[in-house]
């Protein structure tokens, strides 16, 4: 495909989330309180910076930003059993 015709398609709908983004960290802006100590703005902020990257792996580096690493034992630790 070419890339023309993809930001043809996908261009309203990303300027639409990209918008609602913009719209929720200024809500945080104006909140009360701070949230320098939050591990979750921390990783938003890394999201952030990942998607001003120029590569083509975005999409996996975004989700590694959100998920935890691999746990084997994730069973015990959760409680549960298989």
């Amino acid at each position: 495909m070419r890339a023309k015709t993809i930001l043809d398609a996908e261009f309203l709908p990303l300027r639409a989330k990209l918008l609602e983004m913009a719209a929720a960290l200024d809500r945080l802006d104006c909140a009360e309180g701070q949230l320098d100590d939050d591990p979750r703005m921390t990783r938003v902020r890394e999201a952030m910076k990942i998607l001003l990257q120029q590569d083509g792996d975005r999409a996996e580096l975004m989700q590694m930003a959100f998920s935890r690493a691999y746990d084997e034992n994730w069973p015990t630790r959760f409680g549960l059993t298989l």
